[in-house]
């Protein structure tokens, strides 16, 4: 008596690998297969990255997700910086981190790094736009790749390895304010492949072995075992066959044959206790298992590689249902039509026979597909075994192939809360210098501000620095991720008094996204200062902002001139700077941005291919007195002209009480002016708010100053105000 083991011939064929393989053909869909409620190499959760000696360093297929191996790393690396040391501020140190610091990710060549995830959100979008300031070097795993720079110069040749065959990214200099000072968890997705057969799994490991089997619809696969548990763990879903009649092992979906084998007639046997003595074979069918495989656990592509489950159709069973867990990215779809397949041929394998036969045909050996008259179907050789009373083989039954066609089944992934993968936009800034307000602070210090904002909802701020005017740039410090609702004015808005209501202007403004929103208010909160904005150098208040689509907004109900603007009433042009000065305003040192007319204030972000900069809008009006109201001009019973006016104070915006608003400036100053302003003909300085011409001093003018306009501007600490006409000399 003679037995042929399949675990036998593979060790003669290829060693212990060989032996393994051998043992997998042996057992395939039996009992032995289905003994356990849990087969293949264990699913795991979506792991963070480590950093332990003697980890497994996996080989990726396809597209798969995977945590990584921290290689390499330096210490965080500070930076302090000082903002606020001017005269009358308070100096303020900010302390930023980041990180240099390389982690592998395959021991096999990959292709490239798709997106990346830092503790659940995206640091790297599918665009290859980083989420966060630094730099990502990826390195594919080439024979021929260099070690990397940062490395190499940290390290010395002699210790710098290139990693050739380890696929690894450096990141260098990794802002790491968003990830609370310190190295986030990171996983990559891995493009490893455009596609890829059981020939690229285990080739590389197995000497003389044809497995071109497709792996569709896997697009994934991750081995961290040798390749005798990778074999077992696609034969669960996709039964192998192995030819070893040839020179090579061949490997395949079936048995390289023509067609079924039809056997002779089963032999007799008259041995007692033979099987069949009668008819010469023995049917029967196994009892189901008590776990048969009805559950695959996976990696869904519409989850981000999250691990999910798919189960068969059925009808429930008693215990732990059997579940395979197949390291590998497909969609939901695939994973419930494997499960149902897998569930039908278990069902169809339990169908065996016993046959005798007398003839010895070569062709029949294990895993040859065989016909037997009388009986429907076909039936796969399992085993055989050499007797004296003929030859006795073990056959099982073959999955028809219209058995093998599963109905589409409805399969839901579950849901998912992916991170937007959005680019950061780009950065869009308005500077400027707010209104004096006492009540905010010293009259003798502007208050400068910018408004930051960017394109889309992904910018997350931006680096600020002044140029005082000579081109060199000073850090200001970030902007913060606050966007200011800021755009551009699409018209021209026309002229008002700024002492009535503007009903009648509009104006249309256009927001770089879309997604900002501009609000209506009541008159009351107009009155309580509400929708004030920026337009050109003018600030007005808006009551109804009314949306036309594409982030356009028409603006309506105006007032107009607020802040001591009034004298920009009359000078606006379309495509003019619009900004709301509400939340997201970020003030400005005053002492690093100086007080030169050219300075202006740069932003630069992460989606900005270079700086953003603006002009310093209201320039000096945070220091400017207000310019005087009510001009009043009389001719005295000498021939003289005695000229008035009314005074406003800086910061002092609401007259609750009638009474004067107490003055900020160091004394009551104007100062009145005949001609031009720039080089008058005639000035003089009053310290009240009226001023007497004689009439001598008069007629000594009138032949050089004939039709002469007459100004007066307060004089304060800082600065004159706007000039208030008073009408001319004669």
């Amino acid at each position: 008596m003679a037995t042929l083991a399949f675990g036998n011939l593979g060790a003669m064929l290829g060693g212990p690998v060989g032996g393994a393989i051998g043992t997998l053909v042996g057992r395939q869909f039996d009992s032995a297969l289905f003994g356990t409620s849990r087969r293949g190499a264990r699913l795991k959760e979506l792991a963070v990255t480590a950093s332990s000696y003697g980890q497994t360093l996996p080989r990726h297929f396809g597209r798969m997700r995977t945590a990584g191996t921290v290689i390499w790393a330096t210490d965080l690396v500070e930076r302090s910086e000082v903002q606020g040391s001017g005269k009358g501020s308070p100096s303020v140190t900010t302390y930023s981190y980041s990180a240099n610091f390389a982690v592998a990710l395959a021991s096999r060549p990959i292709r490239g790094i798709g997106r990346i995830w830092a503790d659940g959100n995206l640091l790297r979008g599918a665009e290859g736009d980083l989420k966060a300031a630094g730099t990502l070097r990826i390195y594919t795993g080439a024979g021929d790749q260099p070690p990397d720079p940062l490395m190499l110069a940290a390290e010395g040749e002699a210790l710098c390895p290139a990693y050739r065959g380890i696929a690894y990214v450096v990141f260098e200099d990794l802002d790491l304010s968003g990830f609370y000072n310190r190295i986030p968890s990171l996983t990559f997705e891995v493009i490893a492949d455009d596609d890829f057969t059981l020939q690229d799994v285990i080739g590389d490991a197995i000497e003389a072995i044809a497995a071109e089997v497709p792996l569709t619809p896997i697009t994934g696969y991750t081995s961290e075992a040798d390749p005798a548990l990778d074999l077992q763990t696609f034969d669960q879903i996709m039964p192998l066959e192995i030819d070893a009649a040839g020179d090579e092992l061949i490997v395949a979906r079936e048995r390289r044959q023509g067609g079924a084998i039809a056997l002779p007639e089963a032999a007799i046997a008259t041995g007692d206790g033979d099987f069949g003595a009668a008819s010469g074979f023995a049917r029967q069918r196994a009892a189901p298992s008590d776990s048969p495989p009805s559950i695959l656990r996976y990696y869904d592509l519409d989850r981000d590689y999250q691990a999910s489950v798919q189960r068969a159709t059925g009808r429930a069973r008693q215990g732990e249902p059997g579940t395979i867990d197949l390291p590998a990215a497909l969609d939901a779809a695939s994973a419930r039509d494997l499960i149902e397949q897998v569930s039908r041929r278990v069902d169809w394998s339990r169908d065996r026979i016993s046959w005798r036969t007398c003839e010895l045909d070569p062709e029949v050996g294990p895993g040859a597909l065989v016909s037997l008259p009388g009986i429907a179907g076909h039936w796969r050789v399992r085993e055989w075994e050499w007797r004296d009373s003929g030859v006795e083989l073990t056959l099982e039954r073959a999955l028809p192939v219209a058995s093998a066609q599963t109905p589409g089944q409805a399969a839901d992934p579950g849901r998912a809360n992916a991170p937007l993968d959005v680019t950061p936009g780009e950065t869009r800034i308005v500077a400027l210098e707010l209104p004096c307000d006492t009540a905010a602070g010293s009259p003798d210090v502007p208050r400068t501000v910018a408004a930051v904002s960017g394109t889309t909802a992904a910018w997350t701020g931006a680096a600020l620095y002044a140029d005082p005017g000579d081109g060199t740039l000073t850090p200001l410090g970030p902007s913060g991720r606050a966007r200011a609702a800021l755009g551009t004015a699409l018209t021209a808005l026309p002229a008002a008094s700024p002492l009535l209501f503007d009903r009648a202007s509009q104006l249309v403004v256009s927001l770089p996204d879309p997604a900002m929103q501009l609000a209506s208010v009541d008159t009351r909160q107009l009155a309580y200062g509400a929708n004030l904005a920026l337009v050109g150098e003018e600030l007005v208040q808006f009551l109804a902002a009314t949306p036309l689509g594409n982030g356009e907004w028409r603006l309506a109900g105006l007032l107009r001139g607020r802040g001591g603007t009034e004298a920009a009433i009359g000078a606006h042009a379309a495509s003019e700077p619009f900004a709301l000065l509400e939340a997201g305003l970020t003030t400005l040192n005053a002492a690093t941005l100086g007080t030169d007319t050219a300075r202006q204030v740069f932003a630069v972000g992460r989606g900005d291919a270079d700086p953003v900069g603006s002009p310093v809008h209201l320039d000096g009006i945070g220091l400017r007195p207000l310019s005087p109201v009510h001009p009043r001009r009389t001719a005295t019973p000498d021939g003289g002209l005695a000229l008035g006016w009314t005074r406003r104070a800086r910061g002092a915006w609401t007259w609750q009480d009638g009474v004067d608003a107490p003055l900020v400036e160091q004394a009551e100053q104007y100062l009145v002016t005949l001609g031009p302003i720039d080089s008058p003909i005639a000035a003089w300085t009053t310290t009240g708010t009226s001023l007497e011409i004689d009439a001598a001093t008069i007629a000594s003018l009138t032949g050089s100053a004939a039709g002469a306009a007459l100004h007066v501007r307060q004089q304060g600490t800082h600065a004159l105000s706007h000039p208030l006409p008073l009408g001319t000399l004669d």
